[in-house]
């Protein structure tokens, strides 16, 4: 299994904080959030790539080089050669990037680099090895008006039934947190997504393509969640 953790956003809701630097890198009581996300990927998967924008690509370079040598030896950052907001690939667009390029065939972890989260992503994996079908991570939300930033996520024993983005009035209140397992045999469905007008931003657009043509699984996590897409979140979490 690799990972790709996707960071190519421009981070404008968190401006002035990200006008010259990526909310990656933003820092949680002192350390910046991409350290806390690589610390819960399990440690047998060896090799992470981080894909971002041209405009932030050295801000990234320049964090590793800080970095102790096992986390330079498993990550890698990837330019996807985007220097706006309008030129940018989407999440789907950097996936498809990094899958090419890499030519990869196994088993994708891929985590949305705007999430902070409290709990280890090893049963999230331990989950998907039983299954062996394409996994997204879930979380129950009990503010009915947080619950319609998200994509909401319908399930019948385990397999998702329905994905919704931000819909005006969620059917359920477990929100897709942006990290999800895609199978190798699903890679050729993510390239065949990519020859079709859907949008290219974020992978929940692609749960609801898997849907409709196979089984997509949900796994829910316990502990706590924070989406740092904002100035509130940001200063909220680092005030808890």
């Amino acid at each position: 299994m690799k990972a790709i953790i996707l960071a190519a956003g421009y981070g404008t809701r968190l401006y002035p904080l990200t006008t010259d630097r990526p909310k990656t890198l933003l820092e949680i009581k002192g350390k910046p959030l991409i350290n806390y996300i690589i610390k819960k990927i399990p440690k047998n998967i060896d090799e992470i790539f981080i894909v971002t924008n041209d405009t932030f690509y050295m801000n990234f370079v320049w964090w590793l080089n800080k970095q102790d040598e096992n986390v330079k030896r498993r990550v890698e950052i990837i330019n996807d050669g985007a220097t706006t907001s309008k030129t940018k690939l989407g999440g789907i667009g950097d996936l498809n990037l990094v899958i090419q390029e890499k030519n990869i065939s196994d088993d994708i972890l891929v985590i949305l680099s705007d999430n902070f989260f409290t709990f280890l992503l090893d049963d999230f994996v331990d989950f998907f090895n039983k299954v062996k079908k394409t996994t997204i991570g879930i979380f129950e939300i009990k503010d009915k008006k947080r619950i319609k930033k998200y994509g909401i996520v319908e399930i019948n024993e385990g397999r998702v039934t329905s994905f919704e983005e931000k819909p005006e009035k969620p059917k359920t209140n477990l929100v897709s947190i942006g990290v999800y397992i895609f199978s190798k045999e699903d890679i050729e469905k993510i390239k065949e997504y990519m020859e079709t007008d859907l949008s290219k931003e974020g992978p929940g657009y692609l749960v609801k393509y898997f849907i409709e043509r196979g089984e997509v699984y949900a796994y829910k996590f316990e502990g706590e969640w924070f989406d740092i897409g904002n100035l509130e979140e940001y200063e909220k979490l680092n005030e808890r």
